[in-house]
C-alpha cells in the first residue's frame, strides 16, 4: 500500500474508532472522558446530539487556534468531522449495559481503544486534533509546561461539564491516569515515517 494511501487509511480508522472508545466509555455510566464530560452537559442543556456538540466545540475550539498561530492540518479537519458523525452512528448501535460487570468492560475497552486509537490518527502527522492543538499552541504562547495546561484545560472542561449536567465519575480519573501511559506504548506501533 502507498505510504499516503496508509497515512490516510490509518486516520480515517484511527478517528472512528476513537468515536467508538468515547461511545464505549458513555455508555458504560461511569463517567466520561474529561471533553465528553463537557460534550454531554451541553448537549443536556441544547438538546443536541453528542456528535453534534462535539463537532461545534471542535470548531469553537479551532477558533481559538487563530490568535495562538496554530495551523490545522487534513487531520485536524477530519477530525472534527468524523469523529462527530462517528460517536453519534456509535451511540445509536452500541446497547446500554446493565450489569457492572458489562459496563466495566465498556469502560476498559473504551480507555484502551481510545490510546490506540490516539496513537493511529497522531502517528500519520497530518495535523493534530483540535484540542491537542489547543494544548500545544497555549502551552507555546505562556511558556508553560505542556503538563500544566493540559491539567489546566481538562479541569476547567470537567468542572463546566459537571456544572452543565455531565458525568463525572470513576472513568473519567480513569482516563485521566491511564491514557497517556498507553498512548505512549501505542505511538511508536502507529507512528508512520513520512518521506524525506
Amino acid at each position: 500500500m502507498p505510504r499516503r494511501t496508509r497515512r490516510l487509511t490509518q486516520l480515517v480508522v484511527g478517528l472512528v474508532a476513537y468515536a467508538f472508545s468515547m461511545a464505549l466509555m458513555l455508555r458504560a455510566g461511569l463517567g466520561a472522558m474529561p471533553w465528553d464530560v463537557l460534550h454531554q452537559g451541553v448537549a443536556l442543556r441544547s438538546g443536541l446530539t453528542i456528535g453534534a456538540t462535539t463537532v461545534v466545540t471542535g470548531v469553537l475550539v479551532l477558533l481559538v487556534w487563530i490568535p495562538l498561530r496554530e495551523r490545522p492540518g487534513i487531520g485536524t479537519v477530519a477530525n472534527v468531522v468524523v469523529i462527530g458523525i462517528s460517536v453519534d452512528v456509535a451511540l445509536a448501535v452500541l446497547p446500554t449495559p446493565d450489569a457492572l460487570a458489562w459496563r466495566t468492560g465498556f469502560a476498559v475497552a473504551g480507555i484502551v481503544l481510545n490510546a490506540a486509537a490516539t496513537a493511529a490518527y497522531i502517528g500519520v502527522g497530518l495535523g493534530p486534533g483540535p484540542r491537542d492543538g489547543l494544548m500545544t499552541g497555549l502551552a507555546a504562547r505562556t511558556g508553560w509546561s505542556v503538563r500544566l495546561v493540559r491539567t489546566a484545560i481538562e479541569v476547567t472542561v470537567v468542572l463546566t461539564g459537571w456544572l452543565l449536567g455531565g458525568t463525572f465519575g470513576v472513568v473519567t480519573v480513569a482516563y485521566a491516569l491511564g491514557v497517556g501511559p498507553l498512548v505512549q506504548w501505542f505511538l511508536p506501533r502507529f507512528t508512520v515515517r513520512t518521506e524525506r
